[in-house]
């Protein structure tokens, strides 16, 4: 009886700045390239005059001359709530236009439509398939997409709903630490203990694994979902608006496109940087004066100046550092090795201060911009049982055994957090709580759902509602309701509440707060990536 071949799965690093996917075929991972040979695409998606969109590397024009129609950085904002912190960072900064949608969720508008972020990530994605499509001569329908390791519950979910958009299966989401670690160790006989420094576009992450042999144990995670490259970006782009003000004596805060024109020129010096001690740039007519006169910019900045004015920036991810390696009951020079992921991690400045912080210099024969989409086809390949080594020979499956970064649990009615799950709790996993009613004959109750770490409820992330209803008149605190929380192995959170004196879920209903409605997902599916 012939065996069926293991369909094709690809693996997706869904980055904030770039995207990137790989398959494995042949017993071998091959990062795909585009028509172009371009193996990293910018997750940028612009709409242009004449109705069409345009995403990808080919976006990136249309940001310098259509900033205000050009979506870029849509990671930093998918699964947020339109008054978080953050997205009243984005909407100060970012020249496109961000508005409140139902439910408190964020919408772009771009030329009088409004769109979902996991739309915009649906595009990318859907992007990013069409390129494995066209490299394999065949339909993919599966995928393994990667997420930082500390996005919440909220925003894995919308990041699955981008998939489901862009017409991918999302089999599994894994963490992009873990992918990193699968990627360097799989295949290795690797026993040792590695910290995984993932400082991307948009986000930062720092994961504790064990790894031995073909098991990768997360110890601890940690993370900041709004700290990454695009921040030294915004910073350079300001100073060098400083250096204009300085030489014609305009101010240019309020220019759209100047400021997008900056930040452009402002990531190429970054990366300039990086290989030479000092950057030079002339920007023609970036202002014009009351006279109507075209302003230039003449800027320059050495590589030392740039490092001290960005320091503070790197500083932070340590911050973040101590706290995993605090859960993980460890020193910074006690880890084995350190590997660092991401496209920020070729700075100099970078590199220099993990070394100083962890006492050794860090592994770095593995490209960064790659390394999360090659460990999420390693994966995609195993769920498939298409198990592979180098040069062909067969190996057991990796077992990924991680951790849900954040804790989750219920406010109390005293206003306090009562956690079910703590953070770093391995996955998948499952805890149940009893709470009794609180007031005479109540008849139904409703648990708010949160994660996050503060004893004060309202001070972590809302994730959503539970409400059961249907219960037993009877004095306070005589009928009790028992709550569980499960977290499955894509990280994502399912509760079920059930009356135990019927041991019954009387019509528990979950309503997701960050969410959409199930209109606007069939308006979404509808209208297409």
């Amino acid at each position: 009886m012939k065996v069926a071949e293991p369909e094709r799965v690809i693996g997706i690093d869904l980055g904030t700045t770039n995207s990137c996917v790989a398959i494995v075929m042949n017993g071998a991972v091959h990062v795909i390239p585009d028509e172009m040979g371009a193996k990293i695409q910018a997750s940028m998606v612009s709409f242009l005059a004449d109705g069409s969109v345009v995403v990808g590397n080919e976006a990136r024009h249309e940001q310098i001359v259509d900033p205000l129609n050009t979506i870029y950085s849509a990671k930093r904002l998918i699964g947020r709530h339109y008054s978080s912190r953050e997205i009243k960072t984005a909407s100060q900064s970012f020249p496109y236009k961000i508005v409140k949608g139902k439910n408190n969720v964020p919408l772009v508008e771009v030329r009088g439509e409004r769109y979902g972020l996991p739309e915009i990530s649906g595009m990318v994605l859907r992007r990013m398939k069409d390129i494995a499509e066209r490299y394999l001569g065949g339909t993919v329908t599966k995928a393994v997409v990667t997420v930082p390791a500390n996005f919440s519950d909220t925003q894995r979910q919308m990041t699955k709903l981008a998939g489901q958009l862009a017409g991918l299966d999302v089999i599994r989401v894994i963490n992009e630490p873990t992918a990193a670690a699968l990627a360097y160790g799989y295949g290795r006989g690797l026993k040792a203990t590695i910290a995984i420094y993932d400082f991307g576009g948009g986000t930062f992450d720092i994961t504790v694994l064990q790894i031995r042999d073909q098991v990768f144990e997360v110890v601890s995670t940690a993370g900041d979902t709004y700290l990454g490259g695009d921040d030294f970006d915004t910073r350079l782009a300001r100073y060098m608006l400083h250096a204009f003000k300085h030489q014609h004596g305009l101010a240019l805060e309020g220019d759209a496109f100047a400021f997008s024109r900056l930040k452009h020129v402002a990531e190429k010096v970054k990366c300039e940087l990086s290989s030479k001690s000092r950057a030079v740039v002339n920007i023609s007519e970036l202002g014009v004066d009351e006279k109507g006169n075209h302003l230039d910019l003449k800027f320059q900045i050495d590589r030392d100046d740039f490092s001290e004015r960005c320091q503070d920036i790197v500083q932070r991810t340590f911050l973040v550092c101590d706290d995993a390696l605090s859960q993980a009951g460890m020193r910074a020079d006690s880890v084995d090795g350190v590997v660092l992921v991401g496209g920020t991690t070729r700075m100099p400045l970078v590199r220099h201060m993990v070394t100083e912080y962890f006492g050794r210099e860090a592994s770095t024969d593995i490209n960064p911009d790659e390394v999360v989409a090659i460990g999420a086809a390693i994966q995609g390949a195993a769920l498939e049982q298409d198990h592979f080594a180098p040069g062909g020979s067969r190996r057991p499956a990796p077992l990924l055994l991680d951790v849900t970064p954040m804790s989750l649990g219920v406010q109390t009615v005293s206003g306090y957090y009562d956690v079910l799950i703590h953070r770093n709790t391995s996955i998948p996993c499952e805890n149940s709580r009893t709470f009794t009613t609180g007031i005479e004959d109540q008849t139904s109750v409703r648990l708010q759902v949160y994660q996050g770490e503060s004893r004060v409820a309202a001070e972590n992330i809302k994730l959503g509602e539970v409400e059961l209803y249907g219960l037993r008149a009877a004095p306070r605190g005589q009928v009790e309701i028992e709550v569980t929380f499960e977290i499955d192995t894509d990280g994502l959170l399912i509760v079920s509440a059930k009356d135990r004196e019927t041991g019954v879920a009387q019509a528990a209903h979950i309503e997701v707060s960050a969410g959409y409605t199930a209109e606007e997902i069939a308006l979404m599916l509808e209208r297409g990536v």
